[in-house]
């Protein structure tokens, strides 16, 4: 019997309405299924950590009950199974907020598990792992370890579906596991089936961005046209107890699915289309056929599985310098020339002031993304950008060890109110601490991976 597994998610900061037509469609189909919400990235989860520290309640996803609010009804009634990473640095807490939210909505209560087990900070040696591939080469961080976190698998969650968890909260997992654990729960596939179980991850590594398979950030108008962004539906996966599977999306919502979207989707941070390394298992992608199934529909079958990688990776978040950035605008006649002269200004105070930072001055509107740090492109004569341009943007960012040397810097461009050129606005700063992160390959056997059921 087809099960349906839909995306709530795909990252922290995600649309907070995007899971109710997801779960509406899995109801209305009957059957019950899965929704699952992705909102860990490397820094959000170090962010997590910090939180954590300054209130032991803290730690998990800020938009955890926004996200859960106008489905957990729907979804408790229906038989739909709510699986999330928004326990980020916290589980348990997250949990308890989910148990309160179910009380405030006046539901029984929920059986909610929690997933344990990828917090190794006291378990590992980074002295004696080795460093991830794609972070080799970079300087070892010299800030403060915060986390230390590995990406689990997907057996734990399937063990709490399977126990009959309504529920279940995680932190740092694989992003395909939020729904292999559900389909494993729910098919029965044996773990060394591995071709079932890349079928299954490849439905959650489609799903893991949210809308990025329904023309999210896929949009190029008059290229890439999509329908109505602003109400772009979430995917949902219709899977068959052989694998294949069709993406969709709820009815009436915008967006789109087609061979476009899921092409995008398929290959995106795929490092090896023949050996993509998860936890559960090795992906190999180079057989994947997908055939347009109906508007809004993608047939995908053909995934292969091979043996899952001996070690796990682990992501380390230490303290990073202190980052600060300023700006402050432009406009009318001569605004260029006078945007100019407040970004010499700037450089001359801040070496007047001895302030040894690194620095970045741009002008947004006339050049940003692609110029250096030295400023060449925005201080070269420059044919698309005439003396005529009158609505400019100076922003300085910094960086260095020293807060008060970066708070100085800021202050420069305040300054610039009225001892810089004529005509400067809308000036604004902040000031953060930035997070690092290295990634590690280390043993199984350092992973201690369990849930519990409340």
């Amino acid at each position: 019997m087809t099960y349906r597994i839909g995306s709530g998610a795909g990252f922290s900061g995600d649309r907070i309405d995007a899971g109710l037509p997801v779960v509406e469609a899995i109801a209305a189909a009957g059957n019950g299924g899965a929704i699952i919400f992705e909102t860990i990235g490397e820094r959000t989860l170090a962010l997590g950590h910090l939180a954590r520290r300054q209130d032991p309640a803290l730690g998990y996803e800020p938009l955890l009950a926004d996200y859960l609010r106008p489905i957990l009804r729907i979804c408790a009634e229906h038989d739909i199974v709510i699986v999330g990473n928004f326990g980020c640095a916290n589980p348990r807490a997250a949990a308890a907020v989910i148990a309160g939210l179910a009380r405030e909505l006046g539901l029984p209560p929920l059986r909610i598990a929690t997933v344990d087990g990828d917090d190794v900070r006291d378990r590992i040696n980074l002295a004696t792992e080795d460093l991830w591939d794609g972070d080799a080469g970079l300087p070892p961080p010299a800030g403060e370890i915060v986390s230390a976190n590995a990406y689990l698998g997907a057996a734990a969650i399937a063990e709490a579906v399977t126990d009959g968890a309504q529920v279940v909260v995680t932190g740092r997992v694989a992003d395909p596991a939020l729904a292999l654990g559900p389909l494993v729960a729910h098919f029965g596939w044996a773990w060394d089936d591995l071709d079932r179980i890349a079928a299954g991850t490849l439905v959650g590594h489609l799903l893991e961005c949210g809308s990025q398979v329904t023309g999210g950030y896929f949009a190029d108008p008059g290229f890439k046209d999509v329908p109505r962004p602003e109400a772009i539906g979430f995917p949902i996966a219709e899977v068959e107890a052989d694998g294949s599977f069709v993406i969709t999306k709820p009815p009436a919502t915008g967006g789109l699915v087609d061979l476009r979207t899921v092409k995008e989707q398929l290959l995106y941070e795929i490092h090896d289309p023949a050996a993509y390394l998860t936890p559960d298992v090795t992906l190999d992608i180079t057989g994947v056929e997908i055939a347009q199934a109906g508007p809004d529909r993608v047939r995908v079958s053909g995934a292969r599985g091979h043996a899952a990688p001996a070690r796990l990776k682990a992501t380390v978040g230490f303290l990073g310098d202190w980052f600060g950035e300023s700006e402050i605008s432009y406009a009318g006649p001569n605004a260029l020339a006078r945007a100019r002269l407040a970004a010499e200004v700037i450089g001359k105070r801040l070496d007047l002031r001895g302030l040894d930072l690194r620095r970045r001055i741009d002008l947004i509107g006339l050049s940003s993304a692609f110029d250096d740090d030295a400023g060449s492109l925005r201080d070269s004569p420059q044919p698309h950008a005439p003396d005529a341009a009158q609505d400019l943007r100076l922003r300085l960012a910094v960086a260095g060890p020293d807060k008060a040397a970066v708070e100085g810097a800021l202050q420069e461009v305040l300054a610039l109110y009225c001892c810089g050129p004529a005509g400067g606005g809308g000036q604004r700063s902040r000031v953060t601490r930035r997070i690092e992160t290295r990634s590690y390959l280390v043993p199984r056997e350092a992973v201690e991976t369990t849930y519990s059921l409340t």
